[in-house]
């Protein structure tokens, strides 16, 4: 799969026409995949170019970002999940005030017939584009018809006897289910952070950690909690246990985010470390003495492992 970011889209080679698909597909979440294949496959079978169109920043975050909301994937997260596609070409188009302001019909002449040269669209079931959302399903497959492209819809992909989004999956991880939200997804939900020096609390009471600083500041945290993970490192992956949140038995001390990785020895100082959350195994809490705080994270990290080793 090849990646262009656009300012304004220079164009794909149109040799051969396009099957596409237009939206923000945070999170590229199992309902986008739906939409993924399908352009994919419709491509593979008429001798087209398969072609994904998004936006960076979040289009939100331009017209009302009050209201926007926080990232499921980084753009760097979502053309990594899109590498694993099979689709021909990633559009990242940079949206901006003015582009916000184009009508549907604007956007999709210049953008997805002059651009990209669409002979077919695919879009979501919930689709909405354009200046306010104006442009749905049925007014696309009106413009369709008079600019010479089909349409098509598809249904929406469900997890729990309800439809997979991108709002729903942020409800879920914002209440720490990143089981249920883990199933929406695919893949279990991360994070990612660098690895910076702390005061070295976790290593005096026998379980060293290492102390993230999150990558991108739009991204969604799930909240405060204990989480079996999983570590990936430069290295290889590992079973862990997360802390994320303050740390109420040391009075004064800042909230953070400890990664202990099991049976792991080794400086990572400066590292990138991917977190793939794989269950949340209880909220935080204050105790009384460090040797009861001590007995609860040892079986925080055995429920830790148990959960996590076998997804390794």
């Amino acid at each position: 799969m090849s990646s262009v970011s656009w300012a304004y889209p220079p164009g794909i080679p149109a040799d051969r026409g396009t099957v596409a698909t237009v939206g923000t597909f945070d999170g590229v979440h199992l309902g986008h995949w739906a939409v993924l294949q399908e352009i994919r496959a419709r491509a593979e079978a008429a001798g087209r170019r398969s072609v994904l169109v998004t936006f960076d920043p979040h289009p939100l975050r331009i017209v009302r970002p009050e209201h926007a909301p926080p990232l499921l994937t980084t753009p760097v997260e979502k053309k990594e999940i899109l590498a694993e596609s099979g689709l021909d070409w990633a559009v990242f188009v940079t949206f901006t005030e003015r582009l916000s302001r184009y009508e549907p019909r604007r956007f999709v002449e210049e953008i997805l017939v002059g651009r990209l040269g669409v002979e077919e669209l695919v879009i979501g079931y919930d689709h909405g584009f354009g200046r306010d959302r104006e442009g749905d399903p049925a007014s696309l497959e009106r413009m369709g018809r008079e600019l010479g492209f089909s349409v098509d819809v598809v249904s929406p992909v469900s997890a729990g006897g309800s439809a997979i989004s991108s709002s729903r999956i942020r409800g879920l991880l914002s209440k720490g289910d990143v089981e249920a939200a883990a199933r929406c997804l695919g893949r279990p939900y991360s994070i990612r952070g660098i690895v910076v020096r702390g005061d070295g609390r976790g290593r005096q009471l026998g379980f060293p950690t290492a102390n993230l600083q999150v990558v991108g500041g739009d991204k969604l945290i799930p909240p405060p909690g204990i989480y079996a993970v999983r570590g990936v490192l430069r290295s290889g992956s590992h079973a862990g246990a997360l802390h994320l949140g303050p740390r109420p038995t040391f009075k004064g001390s800042p909230p953070s985010i400890e990664l202990h990785l099991v049976d792991f020895e080794g400086e990572i100082y400066g590292e990138e470390v991917r977190v793939d959350f794989v269950d949340r195994l209880r909220g935080v809490e204050p105790f009384t003495t460090v040797d009861a705080l001590v007995r609860q994270i040892r079986s925080d990290v055995e429920a830790a492992r148990m959960a996590a080793e076998p997804l390794l």
